[in-house]
């Protein structure tokens, strides 16, 4: 019988605990900041690709029949012995609720999970940064109980780089210049048209390593996956203060 989360916390050193990553099955290019690529973290990580979970299919169409998938995912990473579970794609928050409810560890499946944050730490405007702005529908804040939230939002599907390598996936080589250009221009739009943001929360694991480079323009607090997944990792790392 696998032991339960609180026994197996107690037994495991904290500074060991892996966090699993639910991924999509996409073959670009992850550069440093990405979810996917190891050295975001000073953690370890283990990776769980889902076969055929395409952008496409849980972006644009939200796919209902990938639920079952991301569950088998879910618990595979569980059983190979992580901490908490979060996710490579900010869409798979229609899922939240059955995918935690699959596992025995917390499981985060979304930056979209700190909207509600973000919003009640600035009780202003949040920015929303997405794959897919036609995509994202109020089921996806129902999902987690942020339809309160006043989100102001802009998405990427329009953009060129962008669009070829992660939404459609027509080459896997990334041109990272080109795509902060893109990113930071959805962003200066959207500034521009909602100067009373008081906080961006990127939903897109694909433009976390442009996250500094958005807050250095708007002079915000911005959040993402790798902030979500690093809260997750030090709620499960919990040590003694020195004079304790």
């Amino acid at each position: 019988m696998m032991p339960s989360r609180r026994n197996r916390l107690a037994e495991e050193p904290m500074t060991d605990a892996p966090i699993g990553v639910l991924c999509l099955d996409t073959s670009f290019e992850k550069i440093p900041g990405h979810i996917r690529n190891p050295a975001t973290f000073d953690f370890p990580v283990v990776y769980r690709v889902v076969e055929g979970a395409t952008p496409q299919r849980l972006v644009r169409e939200a796919d209902p029949t990938l639920l079952e998938p991301f569950v088998a995912a879910a618990r595979d990473l569980e059983a190979d012995g992580v901490a908490g579970i979060t996710g490579a794609c900010g869409f798979l928050v229609l899922f939240q609720a059955e995918l935690a409810a699959a596992v025995s560890v917390p499981l985060w499946s979304s930056s979209l999970l700190q909207l509600d944050l973000a919003h009640r730490m600035v009780g202003r405007p949040v920015g929303l940064l997405v794959a897919d702005e036609a995509a994202l529908t109020p089921r996806h804040l129902a999902a987690i109980g942020a339809e309160h939230v006043p989100v102001r939002v802009t998405g990427m599907a329009g953009q060129p780089e962008f669009t070829e390598v992660m939404l459609e996936g027509r080459r896997d080589a990334l041109d990272a210049d080109r795509l902060e250009r893109e990113v930071l221009d959805r962003v200066d739009r959207l500034a521009g048209a909602h100067p009373e943001l008081g906080a961006l929360v990127i939903e897109c694991t694909d433009l976390v390593p442009f996250a500094h480079a958005v807050q250095a323009r708007l002079g915000l607090p911005v959040f993402d996956i790798v902030t979500l997944t690093t809260m997750l990792h030090a709620t499960l790392t919990r040590r003694p203060y020195p004079g304790a």
